[in-house]
């Protein structure tokens, strides 16, 4: 089993990583802003589990998979890239609100949560956002076993842990991303100015996002 030396070197440094801005933090930023917090933090649950199923790639062998075939790599990092680049153009074509679901604007937090059931309220979604992207799976196969032995007759296990405790570090920092966008989004959304600048910025950032890991290593 993993040490507590182990794990007082894998939860600092998951925490770091975690803290780092992505394609996660502004996928949750901008549902939550746009939908609500409640919205918002189903999208940060989803994205927990998108780190599961990576975790349980590297764990049977299937992120070898893509470190080896440049094929799989690219195939997988070019859904990707196309999912972000959807994510962002939905949200650049939404005049006068900030979403990313082609449904009338709503005024409250439960209006706009019923208008985002077709994806899941943003779970499902946010499952994608993680999964779609093969930096991910190759992090996850480069990373975990840092801190498991080599040799190790428990590896399976010890892997599944470190997976499913970065999972819930990264559940709790994005839904405190959710609560205080959500938070603020009211205020945001008084101002028309505000909501298109923050739309603008943030389809441009997840097209960034996405042409920069299609071309990535071009």
């Amino acid at each position: 089993m993993l040490s507590i030396e182990t794990l007082a070197l894998f939860v600092p440094a998951a925490v770091a990583l975690i803290l780092a801005p992505g394609p996660d933090t502004i996928y949750v930023l901008t549902r939550a802003l746009g939908a609500g917090k409640r919205v918002g933090l189903r999208s940060a649950a989803g994205i927990s589990v998108g780190v599961l199923v990576h975790t349980t790639a590297a764990v049977v062998g299937l992120s070898v998979l893509l470190r080896r075939s440049a094929l799989a790599f690219r195939v997988l990092k070019y859904v990707g890239a196309a999912y972000l680049l959807y994510l962002g153009v939905q949200a650049l074509r939404s005049p006068g609100r900030f979403e990313f679901d082609d449904v009338a604007a709503s005024g409250t937090e439960d209006e706009s949560e019923k208008a985002s059931e077709g994806d899941g309220g943003g779970f499902a979604r946010g499952v994608l956002v993680n999964v779609l992207n093969p930096k991910v799976a190759l992090f996850f196969l480069a990373f975990l076993p840092q801190f498991v032995p080599a040799g190790a007759a428990n590896a399976p296990l010890s892997l599944s842990i470190l997976g499913g405790l970065y999972a819930a570090l990264t559940l709790c920092y994005l839904s405190g991303v959710a609560l205080v966008s959500g938070s603020i989004r009211g205020t945001l959304r008084s101002s028309p100015r505000i909501e298109d600048g923050l739309r603008y910025g943030t389809g441009s950032v997840l097209i960034g996002l996405g042409v920069g890991l299609a071309f990535e290593g071009v």
